[in-house]
């Protein structure tokens, strides 16, 4: 359940600006992968909020625009294709996280991360991971929704500039659809070559 206890009780150990941090994009193809970073007020209940892949697509773009309106601070960084081509997911991953810490305009002095990895954003940061944050903390989850929505809305901008590869059906996402444009059409430079070795043959 999406709950603000994590926030609370680092809150009470003296934390004073406590920031959720997910990510959107780790598995498809294409384009680049996305964090973002939310800084919610104290005892702020977002209702309807929950971990991005269990909301519906118009139910994420609702939510995309409460958490904005509420948040004290939140931004969203990236970290593209050939970034993640040259140091690997994860790091790319942590490279964007980090991005969007960087990008609020509070510096926080906790950072709950999504996951079992910290991505050591800066030493003076202490960071926590959640496993299976985005159903568990209510400003991992607005994180997830940000992310998520924000790496949609790009690669629904990227359709337009790539059609043939019909990026607004997948996302980028490894779908049987997809990897027939990439057969038919071949590997484009949005792609990540990294995850294509078997069809590259790097």
């Amino acid at each position: 359940m999406v709950d603000l206890q994590l926030e609370n009780e680092y809150a009470s150990q003296g934390f004073k600006c406590v920031c959720g941090i997910d990510e959107a994009g780790r598995g498809p193809l294409a384009g680049p992968v996305y964090a973002a970073a939310v800084i919610l007020p104290e005892g702020c209940v977002i209702e309807g909020l929950d971990d991005s892949k269990k909301l519906s697509e118009k139910k994420r773009e609702a939510l995309f625009d409460v958490i904005c309106e509420r948040a004290v601070s939140f931004a969203v960084g990236s970290a593209d294709e050939k970034e993640i081509d040259e140091i690997n997911i994860l790091n790319a991953t942590f490279l964007a996280m980090k991005r969007a810490v960087e990008g609020l305009k509070e510096r926080p002095d906790l950072c709950l991360v999504d996951g079992n990895r910290e991505p050591h954003i800066a030493e003076d940061i202490k960071e926590v991971t959640v496993i299976k944050g985005d159903s568990k903390s209510m400003s991992i989850a607005a994180a997830s929704v940000l992310a998520k929505v924000s790496r949609d809305r790009y690669m629904l901008a990227l359709a337009k500039e790539y059609p043939e590869y019909e990026f607004q059906k997948h996302k980028g996402y490894g779908t049987k659809l997809h990897y027939e444009k990439i057969r038919e059409y071949g590997i484009s430079d949005i792609h990540r070559r990294s995850f294509l070795k078997k069809i590259t043959g790097e």
